[in-house]
């Protein structure tokens, strides 16, 4: 489908559940006990257009703007920053007297490069490179979602995409960049992962986690039975991005282990170079070989240019999203095109590795969006939703949307974001990215990247 028509179907309202696929999502969802214990069979109805013009949602839903770029944040430390994206929410620890009960820390990166809009402000020992304008902000929030404290978590960083949690509490924040100190006015190298606390007993480092490498970033997750992290580089030009295995000489080792050091390799699977040209849904690889990265902060050749052997790597374009559910890793491929070099094409995959088995399988291919009925592409920031399925941020051309995916295969719109940037007669739209759930799962929070905005929405999650 054109720009144009997706345009006039946004307009009309008529843009319905508009991702095609083609895979056995049931293998998404098997392993969570959450969604085992939940229907998520049919969606929630329609979207109803929002008078204030800011987010369209099914009737029962509800949302509040929790933070907006160029804002006052209540620290006093600054603005709150612009390109809002990757996020987390966790359970803030009780205090005294149970005064933190219900209170959840939202920690949210700011892909902010050097022509960022809003930069990060910097504050005294939580700023890596004061020239650089990227980091995270860290919102405490009630029970009820209203803010009770609005902060910076980590400054100087650059280009904050995506990360994830870890197992201990902490976010780890990612740079989707690879600039080095005296490129594009930055002072020192980029390219890292940064852990980032938020309280006294778990504070933010600044000093990079340099042993998981140093490349372009995009999201983490941890296998929670032997503490090994698998880390998705995004890059769209050739040669595309690896998907990578880091074993930490501490592994589960709490808070800071990580800085301990540790083994990172990258996943080769035999005889493909390019995960694009797996087309068939269900297809799997076996016998996974892991190879030691021969020069994890890149000082003088990005890893993915690097000499991996007569073997080679496997290369896949815009590695992005990247969650542990059950005994399996899953990782999105957002888009293929093979005029920009990739072996075939396709609107986003989503690929599950495990372990245990060190298998491969190609779980669920999006698109492709020519179709009327189906315009959805780029999926991006994934996260398993409390109905039971997953939530898609799209990130794509035309009206952005939140969809949700069903274990049966339906797919129903969540979210749709209003026209906020661009002319009436060339209209663009932000799109969604950092969508994850309270741990109650009674909201859901996600943002809009341009105009930075953080929402938080409520209804019946469990009824869908």
């Amino acid at each position: 489908m054109s720009t144009t028509r997706r345009q006039a179907l946004a307009r009309t309202g008529a843009v319905g559940a508009a991702v095609a696929f083609s895979g056995a999502l049931s293998e998404l969802f098997a392993g969570t006990a959450a969604a085992q214990a939940t229907g998520g069979s049919s969606g929630y109805g329609p979207l109803i257009p929002d008078p204030k013009g800011l987010l369209d949602l099914p009737k029962g839903f509800r949302y509040k703007v929790l933070s907006r770029e160029g804002d006052p944040m209540s620290s006093g430390e600054g603005k709150v920053p612009s390109n809002h994206d990757g996020m987390a929410a966790f359970a803030a620890r009780r205090s005294g007297h149970g005064r933190n009960h219900g209170s959840v820390w939202l920690v949210r990166n700011h892909e902010n490069r050097m022509d960022g809009r809003v930069p990060v402000p910097t504050v005294k020992g939580l700023t890596y490179d004061p020239a650089a304008k990227g980091g995270c902000t860290v919102l405490q929030l009630d029970r009820h979602n209203d803010v009770l404290a609005e902060r910076v978590g980590i400054a100087g960083t650059s280009t904050n995409c995506a990360g994830g949690p870890s197992l201990w509490g902490t976010w780890l924040t990612c740079e989707e960049t690879e600039f080095k100190a005296g490129e594009q006015g930055h002072t020192k190298d980029h390219g890292y992962i940064f852990e980032v606390g938020f309280d006294k007993d778990r504070p933010t480092s600044v000093e990079p986690l340099t042993a998981m490498g140093r490349f372009q970033h995009e999201a983490v997750a941890f296998d929670p039975h032997n503490g090994a992290v698998y880390e998705t580089e995004d890059a769209f030009e050739k040669p595309f991005g690896l998907f990578y295995r880091f074993l930490p000489k501490k592994p589960k080792g709490g808070y800071g282990s990580l800085h301990a050091g540790g083994r990172l390799e990258a996943m080769r699977v035999p005889g493909v170079r390019d995960l694009s040209a797996v087309t068939e849904t269900g297809t799997a690889f076996e016998g996974i070989e892991w190879v030691k990265v021969p020069d994890p902060l890149a000082k003088e050749t990005p890893i993915r240019f690097q000499d991996f052997g007569p073997k080679g790597i496997t290369h896949a374009q815009k590695l992005e999203g990247c969650y542990w559910g059950g005994r399996s890793v899953y990782f999105v491929s957002s888009y293929a095109k093979s005029a920009e070099g990739s072996a075939a094409d396709h609107y986003g995959q989503v690929w599950r590795y495990e372990p245990h088995a060190n298998r491969l399988t190609l779980v669920v291919v999006f698109g492709p969006d020519t179709d009327l009925q189906l315009p959805g592409e780029e999926p991006d920031n994934i996260c398993l939703a409390p109905s039971g399925g997953l939530m898609v941020c799209e990130d794509g051309a035309g009206a952005q949307h939140v969809f949700g995916l069903t274990r049966k295969g339906k797919v129903y719109p969540v979210a749709r974001g209003a026209q906020n940037i661009g002319t009436p007669e060339e209209p663009e739209w932000g799109e969604f990215a950092g969508v994850t759930f309270s741990p109650d799962h009674r909201t859901m929070y996600v943002n809009c990247y341009t105009p930075g905005t953080t929402f938080a929405i409520t209804g019946p999650w469990h009824h869908a």
